[in-house]
């Protein structure tokens, strides 16, 4: 299989399960297009022209040709330096290791995370925020995530795959957006009428049980476990949290409990004085589970598959 269409693969995963649906993301490819048509030739140079064609900003081949074949990858929530020294020694001893598979972006995936922190506002809107408010909420905390950002050395374990001879990528958003519906999905049909009833409804879910036995599964952080949950609404997209603001909107329209990969002891406090029941899934299992369904896409068509930094390969088919 060639990187570029395993590249492909992990973007027709996030359209596909993207709840912005078709429409809104080709609002999205169609505002990059926009974008790019004024500028200046000399500005064209500095804009990333995958862009045009896929609406996730964290999700980049950061090193390798598209044409590149792929016998296998090692894949990670964080392939970092270490985890490339790793899949080198896995190669000296005869894997067929071509690409380091990250989930969380490296490189121009994390130095452009704050661009995909928009779609919140949609996902909010579907609750029944209204448009401009979640708009006006999401853009300084997305500036506030770019300026965290900034100051970071993006390239590290890029530069460490490439001087190895490793083709590198990420998939952060269609593993999110992926996971996100399957948890709702999941939530819908078991119906959990207390929050302890929605943390046994995520345990039967393989990935969650496994992070359970090691100690960090899904656990309520605000809410007592007989409480009943109200509407349930899967919180596990849009690049990293939104502001504490968005609680206060969602609470207003009828949200009952959240279900996460992770909340701040910030927005904890708020869910609490908002009576907003919280849920954590799990970080790490939740990426597992979202990186798992798009593996799923990838796997059978020929590539051989190494786990690393927090993945337990769970297959759906």
């Amino acid at each position: 299989m060639k990187l570029g269409e395993i590249y492909r693969t992990c973007i027709e995963v996030g359209v596909r399960n993207d709840e912005r649906g078709e429409d809104g993301v080709k609002r999205v490819l169609d505002a990059a297009r926009a974008e790019y048509e004024k500028l200046d030739e000399s500005e064209r140079a500095f804009f990333d022209e995958e862009r045009l064609t896929n609406p996730y900003d964290d999700t980049r081949i950061c090193v390798g040709s598209p044409d590149d074949e792929i016998r296998g990858l090692i894949v990670g929530i964080d392939m970092e330096v270490g985890e490339v020294l790793v899949a080198d020694r896995l190669r000296e001893r005869g894997a067929p290791i071509d690409l380091i598979f990250s989930h969380h972006p490296e490189g121009p995936g994390y130095a452009n995370l704050h661009r995909v922190m928009a779609m919140q506002a949609d996902l909010w809107a579907a609750q029944g925020v209204p448009i401009g408010a979640a708009d006006a909420l999401i853009a300084p905390r997305a500036e506030e995530i770019r300026r965290r950002i900034m100051p970071v050395n993006h390239y590290r374990a890029i530069d460490a795959a490439r001087a190895l001879g490793f083709a590198s990528m990420s998939c952060h958003t269609p593993a999110d957006n992926a996971v996100n519906r399957f948890v709702q999905r999941h939530l819908d049909e078991a119906a959990p009428k207390t929050l302890d009833d929605v943390v046994k409804a995520l345990r039967s879910i393989p990935e969650y049980a496994d992070a359970a036995k090691k100690g960090y599964g899904p656990a309520i952080v605000q809410g007592s476990g007989s409480q009943r949950c109200g509407r349930i609404v899967v919180d596990m997209t849009g690049g990293t949290e939104g502001p504490t603001d968005a609680l206060d909107r969602l609470s207003h329209a009828g949200v009952g409990t959240l279900v996460g990969m992770h909340y701040s002891e910030e927005h904890r406090k708020r869910a609490e004085e908002l009576k907003l029941s919280l849920v954590i899934a799990g970080h790490v299992s939740s990426d597992t589970l979202g990186m798992n369904l798009v593996l799923d896409e990838i796997e059978p068509k020929g590539i051989e598959v190494f786990e690393i930094s927090g993945m337990v390969r769970v297959r759906r088919f």
